[in-house]
């Protein structure tokens, strides 16, 4: 397990089920390439006994000769079994042959490929786990996928025979910024932290991704290689991954273009209005799985309307329909070319927001309050005389709200005497309307820090840089 970077709670999960004295079953889910099969398999190294995937797309007879060729490598005499009943009790006679007293873990990844139409793998599933595993305490049996909508409402909110069976679950996400650096220096990849906030933004923290940044590379050439060139890996990625994810993934495409289009995310309203999508289940449904995927996230602004907002909260999502689609395929320079521009430079400020506040249990470690119950959220008004909004605020319950202004710069930032206007007509703007009887911290959070002059010593009572992100908590 050397080679693994990060993923110390769900390694100790892991291992707690494999100490057990009793039987466990186990559900991982998480999006495409974010490394659960790696995980899995890296933990219990010396431990699989049996290890068979769903295939995408696959027919049941193709999944149960899939099965058969995998089971037949490890016992001889079962013949190709004719349904999912038959296969799991063949499964259960080739364990009944192993003779070691320690814990046998039985992989199953791509759990949802399995459960094809009419193939009633689930209910074979649940009879093998109730009548089989359960009843003996050597087993692990590990279920993973990543069809995240399918694993919560089939396995972990199952009211049939699985309901309270499973007796552990991870959902695995995306690594922060610091696993992110422990990955790259893992791979040899030595870039300044600005740099792997640039590659973040693009295609964030999916594992998978990060493992295709060559070293001696920099950023603008690995992105140049990987999203530019005609066959860059993550040139068509996009559409891979809601195809392989989701039924009918034309609805998902279009809630997350609809996201991509604007920058503070929309109500349920606006995105059926923009995505087109028929209202009712199918946009409730959609919604739900983009949100249980970790490709978008809801949230309820801070003493606002009532109506939740959505935003996308996928960075290489957020590249590909940026940039990456629009742009014509070339062996030659382009994001060299293309990250210099302006349009760049504002859009990767905003993408620093989402960052931030993806890392807000970082900035609240920064700011020395990680032991003080605190909410955050943020907070729009929309009165056309003091209209203001705050991305991000840290509502604490020692009297202090702090007011985040985030601020991606490739050198120290120097509030001028403009911007120290709109951060006092931005203070008064919210104390009005919040009528918070808290006092009020303005609070940067930069990449190199603030320069020191009337203005930041006047605003400002916090200020953190990005290395307060990169934070191992």
């Amino acid at each position: 397990m050397a080679i693994l970077v990060g993923r110390k709670h769900e390694i100790s999960i892991l291992l707690d089920a494999f100490r057990s004295d009793k039987s466990e079953l186990i559900a991982v889910y998480g999006r495409r390439r974010v490394g659960k099969t790696f995980l899995i398999r890296e933990v219990y190294r010396d431990n699989i006994h049996f290890e068979f995937s769903g295939i995408l797309n696959g027919s049941m007879k193709q999944q149960l000769n899939n099965f058969h060729l995998i089971l037949s490598d490890k016992i001889s005499g079962f013949g190709k079994p004719a349904n999912w009943i038959e296969a799991f009790y063949q499964l259960g006679k080739y364990i009944d042959t192993l003779s070691s007293r320690k814990k046998k873990v039985i992989f199953i990844d791509e759990f949802p490929w399995l459960d094809t139409r009419k193939s009633f793998f689930l209910s074979a599933f649940d009879n093998f786990w109730n009548s089989y595993a359960s009843k003996r305490d050597d087993l692990v049996v590990v279920i993973c996928g990543s069809a995240a909508s399918y694993m919560i409402k089939k396995i972990i909110k199952n009211k049939g025979g699985l309901h309270n069976r499973l007796r552990r679950r991870i959902q695995l996400i995306p690594f922060n910024l610091h696993e992110t650096e422990q990955l790259l220096k893992q791979n040899r990849v030595n870039l300044t932290r600005y740099d792997i906030l640039q590659l973040y933004m693009a295609i964030g923290g999916v594992p998978h991704y990060l493992e295709k940044v060559l070293p001696g590379e920099s950023v603008a050439q690995a992105l140049d290689r990987l999203c530019f060139d005609k066959n860059g890996f993550l040139r068509s990625e996009f559409n891979n991954v809601f195809a392989s994810l989701f039924s009918q993934h034309e609805n998902h495409e279009a809630i997350i273009r609809a996201l991509a289009a604007v920058r503070k995310g929309l109500t349920r309203t606006e995105v059926l209005s923009k995505s087109k999508i028929k209202s009712g289940g199918t946009l409730t449904h959609t919604l739900q799985e983009l949100e249980e995927s970790g490709f978008i996230e809801k949230y309820v602004p801070y003493k606002g309307t009532k109506d939740s907002i959505y935003r996308l909260s996928d960075e290489y999502s957020m590249f590909y329909i940026k940039y990456i689609e629009n742009t014509k395929p070339s062996t030659g320079a382009v994001w060299q070319k293309m990250h210099k521009q302006a349009s760049y430079i504002i859009w990767s400020g905003f993408s620093y927001e989402t960052i931030c506040i993806k890392h807000v249990e970082q900035i609240k470690e920064g700011l020395k309050i990680s032991g003080i119950n605190a909410v955050h959220g943020s907070w729009i008004e929309k009165n056309t005389r003091n209209s203001a909004q705050i991305d991000l605020l840290i509502d604490r319950d020692d009297n202090v709200i702090n007011l985040c202004e985030v601020k991606f710069y490739s050198s120290e930032y120097a509030i001028d005497k403009k911007y120290a206007g709109e951060i006092a007509r931005k203070i008064n703007a919210f104390s009005l309307s919040t009528k918070t009887k808290k006092s009020v911290f303005v609070t940067f959070i930069t990449t190199y820090g603030l320069t020191s002059n009337q203005y930041s010593k006047q605003h400002v009572q916090n200020e953190l840089k990005m290395d307060h992100l990169f934070v191992e908590l």
